[in-house]
């Protein structure tokens, strides 16, 4: 048997249709918005209205991207879910150290306790208190993601033990993965050591790369069998050429069913509900018409329905 595991229950993959493949839905006051404000998203009743937005333009699915104790909360995020219709995926995982203090437990942890702790979350429920304190009250909210990330520097001693963490987690429960990336950075060292670690890289997802438009770098990436994920389309400058639409028009012929899309909006500025722009929406209207104008609009689907769909499938190593 085949699922989605969203926030609310696990879904039949043919219930997941038009999805957003790395959003920030909720950012709960924390560690990361005391130094970015803009990052706060903890209003259910804007977030509710975004998202009823989205899917009236025929949004389905969104995968929420904020992993352990840095801002998630599986409570609102279920809220948020019911009251809009938007099946949603929550995340477990680690993001990167600088949205953790330097005394965070996560430098204390061993791979065993980081993997058991990642395992529950998908197979049991997410603390409702998301690891704050010294009480665990697991929800029946499970994790349906799990995530890492690296930065601009070459990957780490600790990095390495979340590393295999995670491939832990993923051969044991069957849960994608899903990473962050600098603009692309270490991309490739990421690919290989997912490779000899065991995962299966179908069910393997970069985030951000279409930040380094380099077309013969994605060419390497995705002859791996690696998922690539792409979000900034709406970033680039107007005078300035737009490399993610350049990267589509480029790659989608020769790999039409390894990239994804999504808008990895973690600013409230970037959101309509709370006066922001361009909104959610952008991906539904004008990324579409964009596409359309390119002569890309026959992967619409693959983009946006057919390779989510497949990424996001549990399938057990």
């Amino acid at each position: 048997m085949t699922f989605i595991r969203t926030v609310l229950g696990d879904i039949d993959p043919s219930q997941a249709g038009v999805t957003y493949a790395h959003e920030h839905i909720i950012i709960e006051e924390s560690f990361p918005t005391q130094t970015n404000p803009d990052f706060l998203l903890n209003d259910v009743a804007k977030i509710t209205a975004e998202l009823t937005q989205v899917y009236a333009a025929g949004g389905r699915t969104m995968i929420d991207t904020m992993p352990v104790n840095c801002g998630r909360n599986v409570v609102k995020l279920a809220d948020v879910s019911s009251r809009s219709g938007i099946h949603i995926v929550a995340p477990t995982g680690i993001h990167l150290e600088k949205y953790y203090p330097a005394s965070h437990w996560r430098y204390q942890y061993s791979e065993d306790q980081l993997t058991r702790l990642f395992i529950a979350d998908v197979m049991e429920g997410i603390d409702r208190y998301d690891y704050n304190g010294p009480i665990v009250e697991r929800t029946s909210h499970r994790a349906g993601m799990v995530k890492l990330a690296t930065g601009d520097e070459a990957i780490t001693s600790h990095q390495e033990v979340i590393f295999r963490a995670v491939v832990n987690t993923h051969r044991e429960t069957g849960v994608p993965i899903l990473t962050h990336t600098n603009e692309g950075r270490q991309a490739m060292e990421q690919v290989k050591r997912f490779d000899t670690l065991g995962a299966n890289l179908r069910h393997v997802v970069l985030s951000h790369v279409d930040r380094r438009p380099d077309v013969t770098y994605h060419q390497e990436l995705l002859k791996t069998g690696v998922r690539l994920e792409y979000d900034s389309a709406f970033r680039w400058k107007k005078d300035e050429p737009n490399g993610t639409y350049h990267l589509l028009e480029t790659l989608l012929p020769d790999f039409p069913d390894q990239i994804v899309v999504g808008m990895d909006a973690a600013r409230n500025t970037y959101w309509q509900s709370y006066g922001g722009k361009p909104g959610l929406v952008f991906l539904l209207t004008h990324f579409r018409e964009e596409l359309e104008r390119r002569g890309l609009s026959g992967y619409w689907r693959k983009l946006m329905v057919d390779n989510p769909t497949a990424l996001y499938t549990f399938k057990k190593v």
